[in-house]
């Protein structure tokens, strides 16, 4: 399995470093694995939906 760093993760997906880091601590992106003080994630990961915003609501 490829694997990406923090910085590769936060260029692909358009987001901060710190951002991503969150994500890994908190277990949300999927098959990420800490190797003494460096995350990697695997490259085929999705992101991870924003969660400071909600979903689009139909107005009804």
């Amino acid at each position: 399995m490829d694997y990406m760093t923090l910085k590769e993760a936060s260029e692909k997906w358009g987001v901060s470093v710190r951002q991503i880091n969150y994500y890994c601590t908190a277990n949300r992106i999927k098959g990420a694995i800490k190797v003494a003080t460096i995350w990697l994630i695997p490259k085929e990961a999705e992101k991870p939906a924003d969660g400071r915003r909600k979903k689009e609501r139909n107005n009804q």
